[in-house]
């Protein structure tokens, strides 16, 4: 018996038995998101790439498909996923990875993963095997239910398979780095963001700022010349420590508070009265904050500046996602309704009573 068949006979049973189950693959996000009910449905062992065209930049995989693996395969060919996903642990699979709809540094200049996302292949609530979007952009249209499931944490339905957009990557990529405060780093690079700069990373934190340049050799090296950093460095393990959260303003060992804090903001706003620790990543869109504030206030201050606030990791009983406004919500649970009408798949994960 093959793994999808499997798996789609586990989502049968489940329901015709009316139970819920808790999707998982590799388990390295286990701590994203409220706890799930329901038993476990396996998809770790849904493995391999079914098809790679490097010359038409599309990859087809299996969800249970480890993210490693994947990125070793197309590096192989000089490729990679440009939206430069997190895995936080080696056991990520890619399916994990469309589920949370995680995006690393590049993601301002380079796009998300739904951007890339072209198709998925997934069992829905009625049993069904069904398959959204297809393996080129042109074939994505109408409803692009594709990428309502980036980022739905298994609550529309079990992921078999997903196809993606690849890039080549870039041939040169330098780091520059500056010492300055938060509102000068904020400033600095919304000017530098309406320039013709190849920029593919910018964050700051404890008064460093650190951009990345990809591209060609010439490009990188003389947008270097003009930005005027105070270092350049031509490797860093600065971007990849960053994506998988491996920087000490990560570790749970510092002896700050143990929540951490996911706000996002318009790339412009200043820096928030916040009294804590706090990391820019995506040139201010999405900043990091390790502090003592009250989920309320802190959501109330996130949402005054036009942005939203998540509890990434941090102790039980706190809601982990920004509460919706009303239409977005009724929205939300219509979707989930139709693609999951018995409400079978991770309830909880995202809001209660889903």
């Amino acid at each position: 018996m093959d793994s999808q068949h499997t798996i789609v006979e586990q989502a049968r049973e489940a329901l015709r038995d009316k139970q819920a189950v808790r999707i998982h693959g590799g388990c390295s996000k286990d701590f994203y998101g409220n706890e799930p009910a329901g038993l476990p449905l396996d998809v770790s062992t849904h493995r391999g790439i079914i098809e790679y065209d490097p010359a038409e930049l599309v990859l087809t995989c299996r969800a249970g498909s480890r993210l490693d693996d994947i990125r070793g395969e197309l590096a192989r060919q000089g490729q990679h996923l440009p939206f430069e996903p997190p895995g936080f642990g080696a056991s990520a699979t890619i399916g994990g990875t469309v589920a949370c709809g995680f995006s690393g540094p590049r993601r301002p200049w380079s796009g998300s993963l739904r951007d890339y996302l072209l198709g998925v292949k997934l069992v829905n609530g009625n049993g069904e095997v069904v398959r959204f979007g297809g393996q080129v952009m042109k074939n994505v249209a109408g409803y692009d239910i594709s990428r309502l499931v980036a980022g739905s944490l298994g609550t529309l339905g079990v992921i078999l398979e997903t196809s993606f957009k690849v890039l080549p990557l870039p041939a040169a990529e330098l780091t520059l780095s500056w010492a300055c405060g938060q509102d000068e780093a904020i400033q600095r690079i919304n000017q530098w963001a309406g320039k013709p700069l190849p920029l593919s990373g910018a964050s700051w934190h404890d008064g460093m700022l650190m951009v990345r340049l990809s591209g060609t050799a010439s490009e990188t090296r003389r947008a270097a010349v003009l930005l005027e950093p105070d270092e350049t460095l031509d490797e860093t393990t600065h971007w990849l420590d960053l994506r998988e959260h491996r920087l000490d303003f990560f570790s749970d060992s510092s002896g700050r508070p143990q929540d951490l804090w996911r706000l996002s903001l318009p790339p412009v706003t200043p820096a928030l009265d916040i009294d804590g620790d706090c990391l820019l990543d995506w040139g201010g869109a999405q900043r990091w904050y390790r502090c003592d504030l009250a989920a309320t206030e802190l959501r109330t201050m996130a949402a005054s500046n036009g942005g939203h606030a998540t509890l990434f990791r941090g102790s039980p009983g706190t809601e982990r996602f920004h509460p919706l406004p009303g239409p977005m919500a009724q929205l939300q649970k219509r979707v989930k309704q139709a693609m999951d009408p018995n409400g079978l798949f991770n309830p909880g994960r995202m809001y209660p009573g889903w």
